[in-house]
């Protein structure tokens, strides 16, 4: 029989020869091809041979906010190491290439032999970190032959999940190539010791003590005041087309004063055209705010990013959007500030908020008529706002720490 490593390896190139192929149609695809293409020659250029390094590797966006508080304990604590940081998804890449939270950012090459063989001589690490699901076997298994540390950090398991199924084997012998596993909850850890990895330590989830640095910032916004000014206001943050019929239908029929903001994960003008067609109110477009008073707007679409954060530190109610159609986008944000949050029904596998829908400071509604019933609620009492609020916030301050504890056993090793 052929060994599962060797049949995994010709997949692995099958795999990348396709990828070559679609690339030519597809622009994410082309972003992904062709961003490993200069993989070697940034290594190259920002690492030399006797540079100390500790690398670390994350799937996309998410996965970097979840390892950002690491890096920037490192750091502090290890000023002498360079920090690598490797993306697998364009979605991540491409937005933090230019991070100085590590020396150099790159595309992970694809997890063929030759191709980490290159990698890792290249960044020769003292120390590899995983962030939550990334498990290649190739790095894995040259990462333990080479003798290097090697952890995985945020992880969140599921039975659901090839390493605890009868075929998992080979991906079950990769996931025991870790020197350590820190998992978010008590069930990952009991499903790593069900297949005989008992060198796991709860720590929670790392984006926790990323969020909670955000009360530390400065947040105010000069156009937010002017736009709220008093007012209660809702702020629907990564709203995809789904979230946006419904918000859109309670907007146009609310006789409440309160003021909406909308921040669509979809920021293309044509999207953005169909928003403000289908809206009855006043609306005003952050692009063009110069040219309005917002103050007189009742609902302002905000056609940037990197702004949502801030925003939703002026919000009273929030709703995170996602859970109508690909995935739930960032709960914790809205959370820190102490606000309720209104969600669709696709929030399972999200562990934050499967845990807040459960407290009660998270509301998942199915329809229409589900939001519109929950703003009503919230609108005739705005006691309860306050006191939904506080559950999310005190979800926040009380399950910090998972970065420190991470910390300490790095320490420990360097």
């Amino acid at each position: 029989m052929m060994p599962l490593r060797f049949l995994y390896n010709i997949l692995i190139n099958i795999t990348w020869f396709g990828l070559k192929v679609i690339a030519l149609f597809n622009q994410k695809i082309r972003l992904f091809v062709q961003g490993r293409g200069k993989t070697l020659s940034l290594l190259k250029q920002h690492i030399a041979a006797e540079d100390k390094t500790i690398w670390m590797h994350v799937a996309s966006l998410g996965e970097y906010e979840q390892g950002l508080p690491i890096l920037e304990r490192l750091r502090k604590s290890h000023p002498k190491h360079k920090l690598i940081l490797s993306f697998f998804s364009p979605s991540g890449y491409e937005v933090k290439k230019d991070t100085s939270a590590a020396d150099v950012a790159v595309y992970l090459p694809m997890d063929s032999n030759a191709k980490v063989k290159r990698f890792l001589t290249l960044v020769h690490p003292d120390m590899a970190i995983f962030v939550k699901y990334e498990v290649w076997p190739n790095y894995l298994h040259h990462l333990k032959k080479r003798k290097i540390p090697t952890l995985l950090v945020s992880a969140i398991f599921s039975e659901r999940q090839i390493y605890f199924k009868p075929l998992g084997g080979f991906m079950r012998k990769s996931l025991g190539l870790f020197d350590h596993y820190f998992v978010q909850d008590k069930k990952s850890q009991h499903l790593l010791e069900s297949i005989g990895h008992k060198n796991s330590t709860i720590g929670g989830d790392t984006r926790l003590d990323r969020v909670s640095e955000i009360l530390k910032r400065d947040n105010q916004l000069d156009f937010m005041e002017e736009f709220k000014n008093t007012d209660l206001c809702m702020v629907a943050g990564s709203t995809w087309p789904e979230d946006e019929k419904i918000l859109i239908d309670f907007i146009n029929t609310t006789k409440e004063k309160i003021k909406f903001v909308i921040a669509p994960h979809e920021i293309k003008k044509e999207h953005i055209d169909k928003i403000i067609s289908a809206l009855h109110k006043k609306t005003c477009l952050y692009s063009k705010m110069n040219d309005q008073n917002l103050s007189e707007a009742d609902v302002l679409i905000v056609d940037t990013i990197g702004l949502l954060t801030k925003i939703y530190s002026y919000a009273d109610i929030t709703y995170v959007g996602g859970g109508f159609a690909t995935g739930l986008h960032n709960t914790m944000e809205p959370a820190v500030f102490g606000i309720p949050i209104i969600i669709g029904p696709k929030f399972k596998g999200f562990k934050e908020a499967e845990d807040l829908v459960a407290a009660g400071g998270i509301i998942s509604v199915s329809d229409q008529k589900g939001f519109d019933l929950v703003m009503e609620n919230l609108l005739a009492d705005t006691s309860t706002i306050k006191k939904l609020g506080q559950i999310n916030y005190n979800y926040i301050n009380t399950n910090t720490g998972a970065a420190n504890l991470i910390m300490e056993h790095i320490s420990g090793i360097l």
